[in-house]
């Protein structure tokens, strides 16, 4: 898997020689990253709309055990604020706290590697959940496109949308619309052009991923 050069990894730990050792094994990987020492560092930079969190591919390195708050306390308040599904969390622990992390695990972390831990599996782990968070983040811009555009239909041309999904003739939507076949069609031909598509069956594919 090529890297994601675009994205970004969060290392989050409190002990400054597992940071720079991370670091550095990123940046002989080709992968950017950005170090904090707490759970409250990183969410003061979450906080800072200048950060952009959530609108770019990144994912974060967390450790389970911290003074402070924790980082399955961290964890929780992403899952609070819908960015654990953009920002997949690799836990990073040690013997003690495997079970912990599996449990992480079962409510939407991405991974956990256990200290000391393979260099390789853990950049494979780390692209994989680059990769996760590139492909999501496209899902949430296409449906946000989507709903841009769905926003520019009429209230008419809406209804005539909802006949045509389901498969109604343009004589049949005229009939329960109460309008001429024409007007139908020319409702018709400007929603296929606000919602950029070719056929009704397009159409109603693309309604399926809202």
């Amino acid at each position: 898997m090529q890297p994601v050069l675009n994205g970004i990894v969060f290392i989050v730990d409190d002990d400054a020689s597992v940071r720079e050792a991370l670091a550095w094994l990123l940046r002989t990987r080709r992968l950017f990253s950005e170090s904090h020492d707490s759970a409250e560092a990183f969410e003061r930079m979450a906080d800072d709309p200048r950060a952009r969190l959530g609108t770019m591919p990144a994912c974060l390195l967390l450790d389970v055990r911290m003074p402070g708050m924790s980082g399955l306390a961290l964890f929780e308040r992403l899952i609070e604020r819908g960015l654990a599904e953009v920002l997949p969390v690799i836990f990073l622990t040690g013997h003690a706290d495997v079970p912990t992390a599996v449990e992480a695990v079962k409510r939407g972390a991405f991974d956990f590697c256990e200290k000391p831990f393979s260099d390789n599996a853990l950049v494979d782990r780390i692209e994989q959940a680059l990769a996760l968070s590139e492909r999501v983040l496209e899902t949430r811009n296409q449906r946000a496109r989507l709903q841009s555009r769905l926003a520019e239909l009429t209230e008419r041309e809406r209804d005539v949308m909802r006949l045509v999904v389901e498969g109604l003739a343009n004589k049949l939507i005229a009939d329960q619309l109460d309008i001429s076949v024409r007007t139908v069609e020319v409702h018709r031909a400007r929603v296929f052009d606000k919602m950029d598509v070719k056929s009704a069956v397009e159409l109603a594919n693309l309604l399926r991923q809202i």
